[in-house]
C-alpha cells in the first residue's frame, strides 16, 4: 500500500556527447523531468519523462509534461492509497494520451513499489533473465563515419545494429555498412520517413537481409503497413504506431508488423509494457525495448523491463557513456561484451546521484498533498 507524501521535479538539462540526427529530428542537448516520488514511509521511487523539448517524436513536450504532471495527473494520485502500481492505469483513464508523463509517474510508483516489498523491479514485473543482450542505435552521418562508430561498438560486442535511414541515405549507406560487415545484424530505422508511393524502394532493402525495417510509414498507419508487409520480405517492425495493446493487438491481427518495438513512456508505462509484451509472446510476435536518449533512471527501467522473457532482440539499451560525461545513477550503467547485468537489488537497483541532479537542475518543483485542493 502506497500513500504519497510528496512528488518532487527535478528539470535538468544535459549536453550529449554526440548530437544525435535522425530524419525528423536534430538532439544535442537533453532536457528531461525526474520525478521523485516520496511515500509516508520514506520509501522513495524515481521515474523520468523521456518527451523532447519539441514534439518531433510524439504530441509531447517537456514543456507539455511539466503541465500534465503539476497540474493534473499528480493531483489524482497524492490523496488516494495506491496498492499497486497498475492501479494508475484505472486512475489516469479518463485523461487521454500524454503518455510519457502518465509513464514517468507510473515507473516512480513502480520503483516505489519493488522497494517496498523488498524486491527488484525485474522481479516485481516478472522478469526471468540476469542478462539482457545489448544493441545500439548510430544516427544518420556521413558513411565513413558511420562505418569507423560501428566498428567501435563491434570491438565492444554489442549484439544488434540499428541505423537511421530516409529516402535521401538509405540504400547506398546500407551497401557499403554491408561491404565492411556483411555478417552484422542490422537493422533500419526510418521514423515515418516513406510512404506507398516508396514500394519498390523499400522492396530493394530486401537483398540486405535486414533483422527488420523500423517504422518506414506514418506513425498514425497500421493499414498501410499491412499492405507494405505483404510486399517485403523484410520484417516490419512498429515503433510509434503502437502506443497501447490495443494497437498492438490490432497490428498483429491485419498482418502490419512481424515485430514490435516498446518504449514504456511512448505507451504510457511499464503496466502497458508488459500488456503488449504478454500480447506478443502469445501471438509469437518478438518485441524489443527501443530507447528515448534517456539519463541512467529510465534506463534503468529500460533493463528490467528487457528482464522479460519475450524481449527476445537486443534492445537500444546500452552504456550511459555513448550520450553523457556523467550520468545520474551508480553505479554507472556499463555493458560489457554487449551485454548488461540485471541487477537484484531492490527497486531499479541503482543509486540516484543527487550531486549530478543538481549541478544540472534548472528548475525544482515540489508538491505535497496539503498544496492540492480537495
Amino acid at each position: 500500500m502506497i500513500k504519497i507524501k510528496q512528488v518532487i521535479l527535478h528539470t535538468i538539462t544535459q549536453n550529449l556527447k554526440t548530437p544525435f540526427t535522425s530524419s525528423i529530428g536534430h538532439v544535442t542537448n537533453r532536457e528531461s523531468i525526474l520525478v521523485e516520488v516520496i511515500d509516508e514511509e520514506g520509501f522513495t521511487g524515481w521515474g523520468e519523462v523521456v518527451a523532447f523539448s519539441t514534439p518531433w517524436y510524439t504530441e509531447e513536450t517537456i514543456f507539455t509534461s511539466l503541465h500534465l504532471l503539476k497540474d493534473i495527473l499528480i493531483p489524482l494520485i497524492v490523496k488516494q492509497t495506491i496498492n499497486h502500481p497498475d492501479d494508475l492505469q484505472n486512475i489516469f483513464k479518463k485523461i487521454k494520451r500524454n503518455n510519457m508523463a502518465k509513464a514517468s509517474i507510473e515507473a516512480a510508483i513502480w520503483d516505489l513499489y519493488a522497494k517496498k516489498q523488498k524486491i527488484s523491479l525485474s522481479m516485481a514485473l516478472g522478469g526471468t533473465k540476469e542478462v539482457i543482450d545489448c544493441g545500439v542505435v548510430i544516427g544518420i552521418s556521413s558513411t565513413p563515419n558511420m562505418i569507423e562508430q560501428i566498428s567501435c561498438y563491434v570491438e565492444e560486442g554489442y549484439k544488434r545494429f540499428k541505423i537511421k535511414i530516409s529516402p535521401k541515405q538509405d540504400i547506398k549507406i546500407i551497401e557499403d555498412i554491408k561491404k565492411h560487415f556483411p555478417n552484422l545484424p542490422l537493422m533500419a530505422d526510418a521514423n515515418s520517413a516513406y510512404t506507398l508511393k516508396d514500394v519498390d524502394r523499400l522492396k530493394e532493402l530486401d537483398q540486405f537481409q535486414l533483422m527488420m525495417i523500423e517504422q518506414p510509414l506514418g506513425s498514425d498507419d497500421i493499414i498501410d503497413h499491412a499492405k507494405l508487409q505483404e510486399k517485403l520480405k523484410t520484417p516490419i517492425c512498429l515503433d510509434e504506431s503502437i502506443v497501447s495493446s490495443e494497437d498492438a493487438k490490432q497490428a498483429i491481427e491485419l498482418g502490419s508488423c512481424r515485430v514490435i518495438n516498446i518504449k514504456p513512456g511512448r505507451v504510457g508505462g511499464l503496466t502497458e509494457s508488459k500488456k503488449i509484451h504478454d500480447l506478443c509472446q502469445k501471438r509469437s510476435i518478438p518485441v524489443w525495448c527501443g530507447g528515448m536518449l534517456e539519463t541512467g533512471i529510465s534506463r534503468a527501467h529500460n533493463i528490467a523491463l528487457a528482464s522479460l522473457a519475450n524481449f527476445t532482440i537486443p534492445g537500444d539499451i546500452s552504456s550511459s557513456t555513448r550520450y553523457w560525461e556523467e550520468d545520474l545513477v551508480q553505479p554507472e550503467i556499463k555493458a560489457e561484451n554487449g551485454m548488461i547485468n540485471v541487477p537484484k537489488q531492490i527497486g531499479i537497483g541503482f543509486k540516484v546521484n543527487m550531486e549530478v541532479i543538481k549541478k544540472l537542475r534548472k528548475s525544482l518543483i515540489i508538491i505535497d498533498p496539503d498544496d492540492i485542493e480537495k
